[in-house]
This record gives structure tokens, C-alpha cells and sequence, in this order.
């Protein structure tokens, strides 16, 4: 009896020293322990705000994007698949047996020939829009291109004197004049086009001096196939990149063609940055985006299929 209440002592004693170490101990947080609420460190007022601010938008998302009006959808969705398979049936096929055959230097003296044609044009419409000193590059280069460069065949103005094209039409000076795009229309073989632009290409027809160069319509109609050939045989892959690039090749083109439109007229009288040879278009960025940096198209005839 004597020796289990020594023990019993014993045990009492022992819990009693170890019994308030236990309690005012801090408890040590390992590894694999959870942490007290304590030892956690709570984020300060100023982490709490930038956590719930919203993250920085660059200038090109607040830009709004401009859009055109589209009543004539459905068929102009009709006309747009017409030209598309024009372009994989037809004229790329051409253009490509064209491109094996002649080498680019002719192809691109072709281009430059026909662009020189269009000098009367561009430098109309320089004047109408009060631009005078892209009247005046339009002569000097009209004048030098068709003597010293072989009928236009050559570019010596861009080449010795730097003077770059104007490219200026009668649909960006009703635009400059202040007339809006009214409606987006998909003609079939032309393209793309607008209200206010289906204007300008009847006035532009007006001053085109194949007009009066060449009065049978069939002969009018083969130059400018050719002329559409060749221009396609400098530029194949550009549609195909644009067309994958688009979840909706139809708003893609209307969009990106309003929104090309809209840039020619707002930069009148700004010479085009050289593309330096075959252009690859397609979207990537926002259409804001590549409108900012000429990332789309600087040629109309891309929007012609």
C-alpha cells in the first residue's frame, strides 16, 4: 500500500512540472504542422487595393473599334463566298502558272505601269482634297516615270528622288468632304467596297485614261484581267493568311476594309510606308492594332476577292 502511494506521488509530481510547460509554451510550427492564425501575415491596405484594382488597359483596348453598317449581309455573304472560290478556283491557279513563267522584276514593272496610268487620278483627287503638294509629286512623277522610266515600266522618281506614291481616290475625298461609308457592299469580281466608295470607283473610272485609251469594252475587260492577274501573282499567300486568321472570314474582311478605309481618309496626303515586296497581312494583333503600325493591306485590290 505504502509503495503504490509512493508511486502515485511520484506520477502527480511529474505532471505537475510538465503540465504548465506544456500550457505557456509558444508551439513551435513545423512543416508539416499548421500554422497558428497568429503566425499567418496579413496583406496591408495597400496589397488589399492593388489585389482588387483593375489590371492596366493599354490605349489600343480603350480604342473603340469602328464598325460599318451591314443590311445587305446576306447577300453580300453570297457575293463573298462567289469571290472566294473565284479566287481558289480561278485566279489563284492563273496567277500562279502567270508567276512561274514571268520573274518578278517584269511582274513588278507591269504593276508599275499600270500604276502610272492611274496618275491622273491620284492627283485629281490630291487636288480636290486641297493636298497640292501631293498634286506636285503626282506630276513630277508622272512626268519623270513616263519619259526617263520607260513608259512607267521603271520607278526612277521613288528610286532616285524618293517620292513616293499618293495613294489618293475619289471615295477617300468624299470621305475627306465628309461623307460617311452609309453601308458596306460585297460586289462580285470588284469586292469589297461601301456606298461612298462604289461612288468614287465610278468617278475614278471617269479619269482613268484607259477609259478613252480603250473604247471596246471585251479588249477594256482582258487588260484589266491582266491587270489582276498580274497584281495577284505579287501578293498569293496574303489571302489565304488573312482567311485562317479569321474565325468569320466575311466579318473579318468587312471590317478589316472599313477599318482600312477609314485610315486612308483620316491620313490624307501621308505617303505609304513601302512594303518593300510581298506583304503578309493576316491579323493578328486587334484591327486598331494594325491599323496603327500599317499592318493591313496598303493595296485595294487585296479587298477585290
Amino acid at each position: 500500500m505504502m509503495m503504490i502511494s509512493h508511486r502515485v506521488l511520484v506520477f502527480s509530481a511529474t505532471i505537475l512540472m510538465v503540465l504548465p510547460a506544456l500550457i505557456f509554451s509558444s508551439p513551435s510550427t513545423s512543416a508539416g504542422s499548421t500554422a497558428s492564425p497568429s503566425s499567418i501575415s496579413r496583406p496591408g491596405r495597400a496589397d488589399q487595393q492593388a489585389a482588387i484594382a483593375p489590371p492596366a488597359r493599354s490605349p489600343e483596348a480603350e480604342e473603340p473599334v469602328e464598325t460599318i453598317a451591314d443590311p445587305l449581309e446576306p447577300v453580300n455573304r453570297v457575293f463573298f463566298h462567289f469571290n472566294d472560290r473565284l479566287y481558289f478556283w480561278v485566279l489563284k491557279p492563273v496567277a500562279t502558272g502567270y508567276k512561274t513563267v514571268f520573274p518578278e522584276p517584269f511582274r513588278v514593272g507591269i504593276k508599275n505601269f499600270f500604276s502610272n496610268l492611274m496618275a491622273p487620278v491620284r492627283m485629281v483627287n490630291c487636288l480636290l482634297q486641297g493636298n497640292l503638294k501631293g498634286a506636285g509629286n503626282e506630276t513630277i512623277r508622272v512626268t519623270l516615270n513616263t519619259t526617263l522610266g520607260l513608259a512607267g515600266f521603271l520607278d526612277p522618281a521613288k528610286k532616285e528622288l524618293k517620292i513616293e506614291k499618293q495613294e489618293e481616290d475619289l471615295g477617300q475625298t468624299l470621305g475627306v468632304w465628309g461623307m460617311g461609308p452609309l453601308l458596306y457592299i460585297e460586289w462580285p469580281i470588284l469586292g469589297a467596297s461601301s456606298a461612298r466608295d462604289t461612288l468614287g470607283y465610278i468617278g475614278d473610272r471617269a479619269l482613268d485614261p484607259q477609259t478613252y485609251l480603250i473604247t471596246s469594252i471585251p479588249v477594256n475587260l482582258a487588260v484589266k484581267s491582266y491587270e489582276e492577274v498580274n497584281d495577284t501573282s505579287l501578293r498569293i499567300g496574303d489571302y489565304e493568311d488573312f482567311k485562317k486568321a479569321a474565325v468569320d472570314p466575311y466579318i473579318a474582311k468587312r471590317d478589316a476594309y472599313h477599318q482600312y478605309r477609314q485610315h486612308k481618309t483620316k491620313e490624307r496626303g501621308k505617303t505609304e510606308k513601302p512594303s518593300g515586296g510581298q506583304r503578309k497581312p493576316g491579323p493578328p494583333r486587334s484591327l486598331s492594332a494594325q491599323i496603327a503600325h500599317l499592318d493591313l493591306p496598303l493595296d485595294n485590290s487585296f479587298y477585290s476577292y
